[in-house]
């Protein structure tokens, strides 16, 4: 049987189309908060219809553009293809947009699956992020990748910072705050970050934190316990931009468990050894 192949150029289209069409939604509610609905899905973990209609208008795009593809969002679910998966965050800052501090995001992301050809490629060795679109509405920044050809903040291609050792680096990270059975491997990691780099950054946005290596805001970025779906997209954008995010575990081909560090080459690599002697066996 011949593999399946990937047109990238249209599928970035697409992402491009989808993430625009929620931006709008979200920015439609942003002035008006104390109008939506909100419902809590679990500890810290708030919903709202803000990110129930972006979510939708999403899926609608992808589903008519792509059909053949699997989805798999934050809030409806959804299953895995056989040639590839749409992985959709359609308000990665949740918390932050509820209480109207505009730092968040759209996050799409298309994961080819393993044996899917891209061009004229060979079948593709493992599942593998290809397209990405993570759009920030409030600053109008369109973070965009494909694979191997490059990542783009609107029209302009990006790379990672050269910063090579963590006392001179910005890093960014995620406290623990809906799911707290690795606090205690996250704690030393923080405080080690904290008194051995230029500084550390909290903001709300795992999608954002990997764009703005991505575009050398920060020089590296780690967190544990996130979704598929936070990662997905700026997975591919801080790779496409010359940097490196793995799985901490060094078990999955891209963090899809959301156990990742991130940065430029060097960055990435001392990340790596500042975080394993706090990890447990294998993720949970």
């Amino acid at each position: 049987m011949k593999p399946s192949s990937l047109h990238l150029s249209e599928c970035l289209k697409t992402a491009i189309t989808a993430a625009h069409a929620a931006g709008a939604i979200l920015q439609s509610y942003a002035l008006r908060r104390n109008d939506l609905i909100i419902n809590k899905k679990a500890k810290n973990d708030l919903v709202s219809q803000a990110d129930r209609e972006a979510e939708a208008a999403i899926i609608e795009i992808l589903q008519e553009h792509t059909p053949e593809f699997g989805i798999v969002a934050e809030e409806s679910g959804g299953v895995s293809g056989a040639v590839a998966t749409w992985y959709v965050d359609p308000l990665d800052g949740t918390t932050n947009f509820l209480h109207g501090i505009p730092h968040y995001a759209v996050s799409i992301a298309l994961v080819a699956h393993a044996g899917t050809v891209i061009g004229e490629d060979r079948p593709m060795a493992q599942d593998t992020p290809v397209i990405a679109a993570v759009y920030d509405p409030n600053r109008e920044e369109l973070f965009t990748a494909m694979h191997g050809v490059g990542a783009w903040l609107n029209e302009y291609r990006v790379s990672c910072s050269h910063t090579q050792t963590l006392d001179d680096a910005l890093l960014a990270t995620g406290l623990p705050f809906r799911d707290f059975s690795f606090y205690d491997q996250y704690l030393p990691t923080l405080e080690t970050a904290m008194h051995g780099t230029l500084g550390v950054r909290r903001m709300g946005s795992a999608a954002l934190d990997l764009a703005w290596v991505a575009c050398g805001r920060y020089d590296g970025y780690w967190e544990m316990g996130l979704a598929p779906w936070d990662v997905a997209a700026g997975t591919l954008i801080v790779r496409e931009a010359g940097g490196i995010v793995d799985d901490m575990y060094h078990i999955d081909p891209w963090p899809i468990k959301g156990y990742l560090y991130a940065g430029n080459p060097a960055i990435a690599h001392a990340l790596d050894c500042l975080i394993r002697p706090h990890l447990a066996v294998h993720a949970s």
